[in-house]
Parts: structure tokens; sequence; C-alpha cells
């Protein structure tokens, strides 16, 4: 699906992610976590991808054995979500933290995988979500197990 990269066309570009995982049986909840990292990273295409002009983002989406793979692809300024640490979120610096910085947190987060190469000028962006919700015990050891991926 290919549309104007504007925060108002993001329910249709997450309609078919959403139809995908629930014809291959995923709960609700782990529809919602993918959901969330969909809408993360489209929201930072939208806001950020083309400063002071508008353009487009496509959203593909494909089964690979039994995860959804889904490409987010723009022809906007370069960005790698990969390269944005973690933020600090003990209890200490909580209210000290500046507002924003959490959309690749939580990408992260939600996905088993994020993969991000620049191609033809291309930003293309690839979350691979399976079916299974995440919860914070097991996303730490998930992300201690990853080596070379994000989290």
């Amino acid at each position: 699906m290919k549309s104007t990269a504007k925060i108002e066309n993001l329910p249709f570009l997450m309609r078919k992610v959403s139809a995908r995982a629930r014809k291959q049986g995923y709960s609700e909840e782990r529809i919602k976590q993918i959901e969330l990292a969909l809408e993360e990273a489209l929201v930072n295409v939208c806001r950020y991808a083309y400063p002071g002009a508008c353009g487009d983002v496509e959203v593909l989406c494909r089964k690979a054995d039994d995860k959804i793979v889904v490409d987010i692809i723009d022809t906007g300024v370069p960005f790698n979500p990969e390269s944005v640490p973690d933020p600090e979120l003990d209890s200490s610096s909580v209210c000290s933290r500046n507002l924003g910085g959490l959309g690749c947190f939580l990408i992260r987060k939600m996905a088993d995988e994020i993969h991000y190469r620049r191609e033809n000028n291309k930003n293309i962006l690839t979350l691979v979500l399976g079916g299974h919700a995440k919860s914070a015990k097991q996303d730490q050891a998930h992300s201690k197990s990853r080596g070379n991926h994000v989290g």
C-alpha cells in the first residue's frame, strides 16, 4: 500500500498488516503491539522524512514462515532507527527527561527484529513480527539473545 505520508493516512496503511495478523491467528494483544510498532514507525516518516515538503510512504506486508514481515519505505531524508539509543527510563531520570524519543524504543520492544537499509535513495525499515505477545521479561531475555539486532 502506498500513500501520502500524512498522519491521517495511518489507519489506511496499517489495515492490511492488522488483517494479516488476524488471518494468521495472532492474539488481539499481539495485534495491538504490532499496530503500536507500525504506528510509531509511520509517525516518524510522516513527521520527519520530508522536512518542509510532502512525500509518500509505502507499506509492504508478507508472510515468512510463521511471522509477518513489514517493509516501510520512503524517499525522505536518511534515518536509521537502529542508531537511536534506548532512552534512560530509570525512576530518577523519568521526571527530568525530555519529551519524545520513545518511538524507536517502542518499535524495538514490539518487533521481534528490525532491520534498516538505505537503497536507491530509499529508507527501508523492515519489521519482523512473530505471533507471540511480548512481555517485559520475555523481551529482556530476547534482547540479550539477539546479538546484532537492536533491542
